[in-house]
């Protein structure tokens, strides 16, 4: 019984620190995601213009979202890019749930279950063209487009805005949309 209760105490541990950690769908500090978010209109293909360096995308180019609705109210997320080192296409399925509704622009997604990570819309123009989206914390931001180029005084607004929360956005990657 000695020997259950000496292992039981760190699986019990463990087991709490990997739910905590499995599911960090968080909000950078003074961060606000969009209200008045309509998913219908953000559903469709866009175009990643920048995002912070990371294992899933390192070496990616050419590199896209597609979002569409799942027949649960969930939204299917297929992630795409070129890795030029292996010449070949890279594709990732995954999952977004609406986190406080479908009218606040801050989901949840996740590639891997039971692992979820936090999806914010921090920005994103009237028309739905582009948009500023953050993870949990300043090491995930990304700047996506309808189209494979973005306005500067878009970018700008945007860079400016990710600044003013804390982030390094000199240090973002801006891939090629050559293929």
């Amino acid at each position: 019984m000695k020997k259950f209760k000496f292992l039981l105490i760190p699986m019990v541990a463990l087991a709490g620190f990997l739910t905590f950690n499995s599911c960090k769908t968080g909000i950078p500090e003074g961060a606000e995601p969009v209200k008045n978010f309509q998913a219908e209109k953000y559903l469709g293909k866009w175009y990643e213009i920048a995002r912070f360096d990371f294992r899933f995308e390192r070496g990616l180019d050419n590199t896209t979202a597609n979002y569409s609705l799942n027949p649960d109210g969930s939204i299917k997320v297929v992630n795409r890019g070129y890795k030029t080192a292996e010449n070949e296409w890279k594709e990732a399925v995954g999952e977004a749930r609406f986190l406080e509704g479908q009218s606040i622009g801050r989901l949840k997604v996740s590639f891997f279950k039971p692992f979820w990570g936090a999806y914010n819309i921090l920005s994103i123009d009237g028309n739905y063209e582009y948009a500023l989206v953050a993870g949990d914390n300043l090491k995930y931001l990304w700047i996506l487009s309808r189209e494979k180029t973005i306005p500067n005084e878009i970018r700008e607004k945007y860079l400016n805005l990710a600044k003013k929360l804390g982030y390094q956005t000199e240090n973002m990657i801006w891939p090629k949309h050559d293929r």
